[in-house]
């Protein structure tokens, strides 16, 4: 959600729109990493215990407290659970998880980490194999065998590649912590892929990784470029990685001006994403309207542990602020290099990346190499 943490979807809390971090080693793994997504963050007081959900993302594991409110102080308290009676819904403290502390995260890759032969396990784990048979009959077409034989240019594409990461990964932060329901979950992912494809359809634009320099030189690449084109092709930093390691979105002219003069500011190497436009940039504005009306009908609880948003690196509450930054994601920057060194500042112990790739696991580990990171497949 992208509230993720990714490198690009759903997720961002849940970065609908998947991320995956470019990564220094690999054009693949650079690809990944810009696609849109973004890794989020839930916390979770038992790891593995919750239920079933995923997504780009992160869950964190409360130390040494519960946050749970008995019916019968519901009156003492601001929050409790969501409720919803008509069109009129509870208000909740939306800085509820403001002080936690994770001791366990558990991290969602976005778009960029599909590959085809992701899921073929799923054929053999019933609860999987069910969740792709939900997602057919609300998507329309076997989800499954495209994950499993692509080809692999169907499988990148916006529309299709959103939807798949969110149930190969069976778990996305806000659907892992109790936010909404795996079914709302994939058909906000199906309308979120679709509006921005559309979005991206609309314009000339692209993304690259910047591989070798920091964030201010990044931002001081920017502005040359931004010097030679027009308003229509200027261009911004749509993810924040990790040192070295930044994707730029833009309109197509500023992007091909970033690559010209990459060398001359001392980059490393420049690498184009695979993606159908500038995600996480203005660009994607005619993709926001059609998501408010989407996430307007959907039903959001609080979230049962913290959720952490890549909009801007903080857990939210309040189901109505949720929705807000839900439709922000598709054209706010990636925060997920201070999401991680938030997380590892307060004392993160153990994290697991969920899903395709180890390209997560290895940027929290340029930022930390004691970091200690487990990935399980999908």
């Amino acid at each position: 959600m992208r509230f993720s943490t990714t490198t690009t979807t759903a997720s961002h809390f849940i970065s609908f729109v998947r991320f995956t971090p470019p990564s220094a080693f690999s054009s693949r793994s650079a690809a990944m990493s810009s696609a849109i997504a973004l890794p989020s963050i839930s916390l979770s007081n038992s790891a593995f215990s919750d239920p079933d959900s995923f997504r780009s993302s992160v869950s964190l594991r409360f130390r040494n407290e519960t946050r749970r409110v008995p019916r019968s102080n519901l009156g003492k308290s601001r929050v409790f659970m969501s409720v919803a009676v008509g069109s009129e819904a509870a208000v909740f403290d939306d800085a509820l998880f403001k002080d936690y502390r994770p001791s366990t995260a558990f991290l969602f890759p976005g778009q960029g980490a599909q590959a085809v032969g992701m899921g073929a396990e799923a054929q053999n784990v019933p609860a999987a194999a069910e969740l792709y048979k939900k997602a057919n009959d609300i998507l329309g077409f076997d989800l499954l065998d495209i994950c499993i034989s692509g080809p692999k240019e169907k499988l990148d594409s916006t529309v299709l590649s959103q939807p798949a990461i969110y149930v190969t990964r069976e778990y996305t932060a806000l659907a892992f912590a109790g936010a909404f329901s795996f079914e709302d979950g994939l058909k906000l992912v199906k309308l979120r892929g679709k509006a921005m494809q559309d979005a991206a359809d609309a314009a000339q634009s692209a993304m690259v990784s910047i591989i070798g320099l920091d964030s201010d030189k990044v931002q001081a690449l920017c502005d040359a470029a931004n010097e030679d084109v027009d308003e229509a092709n200027k261009v911004q930093i749509a993810n924040f990685l990790c040192t070295g390691n930044y994707a730029v979105s833009g309109g197509l002219k500023g992007i091909e001006a970033v690559e010209a003069k990459a060398k001359a500011f001392k980059a490393r190497m420049t690498v184009r994403l695979a993606v159908a436009g500038a995600f996480h940039t203005g660009f994607m504005e005619p993709a926001v309207s059609r998501l408010e009306v989407a996430l307007a009908s959907t039903v959001i609880r609080k979230p049962r542990i913290p959720v952490i948003s890549n909009v801007d690196a903080e857990p939210h509450a309040d189901p109505e602020t949720i929705k807000k930054i839900l439709a922000r994601q598709v054209t706010s920057p990636v925060q997920w290099e201070t999401t991680v060194k938030t997380l590892l500042s307060r004392g993160l112990k153990k994290g697991y990346e969920l899903g395709p790739g180890k390209v997560i696991a290895g940027i929290v580990k340029r930022m930390d190499r004691g970091a200690d990171i487990e990935n399980i497949g999908a």
